[in-house]
This record gives structure tokens, C-alpha cells and sequence, in this order.
């Protein structure tokens, strides 16, 4: 009897979600907890695993779909016990694969046995191969961008658009018949393409909206001098990486520096709820990091108990999740105040917006040389441009201004974090 495979709970308050992609095809054979499709939700994409091992049956619902929590989404047949097998073979393979599949099947098996193009046969996606049918273009002449270098789809589909682009190359042949004159580039063509937002950019476009509108926002700045923090870096880089097993970066600088201004202006770690106000007497700092789908915002929580080394190894777990598409709605759930660094990327200055119902967001900027006056004297210095942005109905200028202060102060003379000042 078929093993029907449903939406698992999502967290809390996620009650839908968009069907994302199709790991496996009917008639493909799957693992116990192997991953069959990926769900996009508000804030993360989950993948749904295999109950039990055996053959995916029907699909029920295709990419884009909404489904519900508990809804049926594919069945699983010939299936088997967790604990009597983990591999079934598909009953038919011929019959699973289309006539087209299996002839670049039989292909990849062809291509010579060496590293690169062993990794390209053997790791295609059942999408990246129907684009690699549709397109038909060589994946061994593809690079990679996925994990661990894989194909992804949208690298066939770069391959096939650039393969179009190229100009067809002439065939020399014994008797090589004359080659038809090439048909003039068009010029001053316009095109268009529709893409269906993703759920997640849906919701971060949706909450950055209700920001602007629900919160009177303001941002205030301030330029910092990086030099102590830079030498302090150099200073005992390698002996933290020794001891931790982890670079020392900038962000548990900041993360540090900002627990001391939290900790003074109670109103920038605070939020609004209904007609009151809600303190916390702990710092939980959300970290904005790149992900495929857009920007997410993980949270390293106790930031005001933890070292500077479990801050960096947070940070890190946390950047390699997001690149891997693994963060969970638990790493994503709360915080009370967020850092973003759009220095990575070459922003010299910016007005974050903050992240609802957080009431503050400090951005980071990129660090460049410019001239400073010191005790009367121009030097070169390596500066940052620091930004505040805050919501005025809870905090007043002079609590804004004085916490960014008291974070440039911190990071200006790092001794400052060491002894709470």
C-alpha cells in the first residue's frame, strides 16, 4: 500500500508553503530521510524527507503550488521498514526514464573516468538533467556553482543562454559545403521576462513595507576609527584561530561593543507591543547574512554571556548554513536588535531599515583610508562610516545618538568591551 509523504510542521505560526522543487521523480528509488522536495516558506526553505525507503510514486502537487500543513504531497511505493532497507532500485528503470534520459544516461556513463567529469555524471539533480535534455548542452563544460560544485539548474540554463550567444562554430569537412552568410544581429531589441517572486522575497518585501509604514524611522550616524581593532586582529589572529579553531573577524567586535550601548540605552534593545513596551534584560543579536533567496537574518542569542570566539563561531555556522539553503525557523526566531554589514559588498554608507519589532538596526560599512585630524594633525586612518537607524516612537535622538557614540567608543579602544565601559 502507497506511504503517503505530507507537509511537516513548519514552526510556529508558518501554517503554508510553496512547493520549491522536486528533488526526485516518480519511479526514482529513495532513502529513508532522503530529501524528495523542497518547500519555500516565509523565512527558510525546508526540505521534506522520504518516511520510508521504497519508490516515489505521485507527485500531487506541482512547483509553485501553495500547500498546507498536513496536505498530501506525493506517495511512496514498494515501500520498506526504516530498519529493512535503505535503498530500493526502481522496478523499471527503462520505464522510469524517458527515452531521451536514458540515452544521456548512457552518455555520462561514456565520458572518460577522471575526477571532474566523474563529479558532473555522477551528482546531476533530476532538474538539472531535464535542462540539460531540454538545452542540450555538455554538463562536463559546465562549472559548477552549487554545493560542493554540483550543477545547479540556473548553471544549464547560463550554459544554453551563453551557447546561443556564441556564433556557431564552421565545420571543416573534406568537402566542405560554403557556409550561409550569418543573418545580421538584431538591434534595439527589447525584451522582458516574468519571474514569480519567491515566498521568501514576497515576505522580506512585505515586512521592509510594514517597517516604512508601521515605524517613524531615522538614522543617525558617526565615522569610526578602525585602527585599534585592525591591530588588535593582527596582533592575535593566529592565536585565536589556534585556540578556537576560528577566525577572529570584525563582527564579535561589534556584537560586543553593541551589548555595552544596549546595556546603556535600554530603549534601543526594546520593543513595541500594543500601547507598551517591552525591555529585555538579555541581547539577542540578529546577524543579516546573503543567502541565495535573499537576505535572512539568523540570531546569536546571549550575545551579552558569550565570548568573543562562540560570537564568531555562531556567525560562521550561521554563513554556511545560509549559503547550504539549511537555516531552521529556530535559528530565525526572534532577536532584539540586528547588525548588518553591507561593507562585504563596497557600501561606503547606507540607512538600514530595521526588523520588525526590533526597534534598532546599527549598519556596518566598508573600511577605507582617509584623512582624519588627530591632536591637531592630519593622518591617515582607516575609517567607517557607521549608521543607526531607529524607530522615534520609541527612542528618542539623544538615546540614538548616544548609543551609536558609545559603540564607536568601544570599537576606537577595545579595552572598553574588556572592562564594561
Amino acid at each position: 500500500m502507497p506511504i503517503e509523504v505530507k507537509v511537516p510542521a513548519l514552526g510556529e505560526s508558518v501554517t503554508e508553503a510553496t512547493i520549491g522543487e522536486w528533488l526526485k521523480q516518480p519511479g526514482e528509488a529513495v532513502k529513508v530521510d532522503e530529501p524528495i522536495v523542497s518547500l519555500e516558506t516565509d523565512k527558510v526553505a525546508v526540505e521534506v524527507p522520504s518516511p520510508v525507503a521504497g519508490i516515489l510514486g505521485e507527485q500531487k502537487v506541482k512547483v509553485g503550488d501553495t500547500v498546507e500543513v498536513g496536505a498530501v504531497i506525493a506517495t511512496i511505493e514498494d515501500a520498506v521498514a526504516a530498519g529493512e532497507a535503505t535503498q530500493v532500485e526502481p522496478r523499471d528503470k527503462a520505464a522510469a526514464e524517458s527515452p531521451r534520459e536514458a540515452k544521456i544516461d548512457e552518455e555520462l556513463a561514456e565520458l572518460p573516468d577522471d575526477e571532474e567529469h566523474h563529479d558532473h555524471a555522477t551528482t546531476l539533480s533530476p532538474s538539472v538533467r531535464r535542462a540539460v535534455l531540454e538545452h542540450g548542452v555538455d554538463p562536463t563544460a559546465i562549472r559548477g556553482t552549487g554545493k560542493d560544485g554540483r550543477l545547479t539548474k540556473e548553471d544549464v540554463l547560463a550554459a544554453a543562454a551563453a551557447k546561443k550567444a556564441a556564433p556557431a562554430p564552421s565545420v571543416s569537412q573534406a568537402a566542405p559545403a560554403p557556409a550561409p552568410s550569418p543573418a545580421p544581429a538584431a538591434t534595439g531589441e527589447r525584451r522582458t521576462e516574468r519571474v514569480k517572486m519567491t515566498r521568501l522575497r514576497q515576505t522580506i518585501a512585505r515586512r521592509l513595507k510594514e517597517a516604512q509604514q508601521d515605524a517613524a524611522l531615522l538614522t543617525t550616524f558617526n565615522e569610526c576609527d578602525m585602527s585599534a581593532v585592525i591591530a588588535a586582529r593582527e596582533a592575535y589572529k593566529d592565536l585565536f584561530a589556534k585556540k578556537h579553531g576560528i577566525k577572529l573577524g570584525f563582527m564579535s567586535f561589534f556584537a560586543k561593543a553593541s551589548v555595552l550601548a544596549l546595556k546603556d540605552i535600554p530603549a534601543v534593545n526594546a520593543r513595541i507591543e500594543g500601547d507598551e513596551i517591552v525591555y529585555h534584560d538579555y541581547v539577542d543579536i540578529s546577524i543579516a547574512v546573503s543567502a541565495p533567496g535573499g537576505l535572512v537574518v539568523p540570531v546569536v542569542r546571549d550575545c551579552d554571556r558569550k565570548s568573543f570566539a562562540e560570537i564568531e563561531q555562531e556567525i560562521a555556522d550561521y554563513g554556511q548554513k545560509a549559503k547550504d539553503g539549511t537555516l531552521t525557523m529556530e535559528d530565525m526566531k526572534g532577536g532584539t536588535f540586528t547588525i548588518s554589514n553591507g561593507g562585504v559588498f563596497g557600501s561606503m554608507l547606507s540607512t538600514p531599515i530595521i526588523n520588525p519589532p526590533q526597534s534598532a538596526v546599527l549598519g556596518l560599512h566598508r573600511i577605507d583610508e582617509r584623512p582624519v585630524v588627530v591632536n591637531g594633525e592630519i593622518v591617515i586612518r582607516p575609517m567607517m562610516y557607521l549608521a543607526l537607524s531607529y524607530d522615534h516612537r520609541l527612542i528618542d535622538g539623544r538615546e540614538a545618538v548616544t548609543a551609536l557614540k558609545i559603540i564607536k567608543e568601544a570599537i576606537e579602544d577595545p579595552t572598553r568591551i574588556l572592562i564594561g565601559l
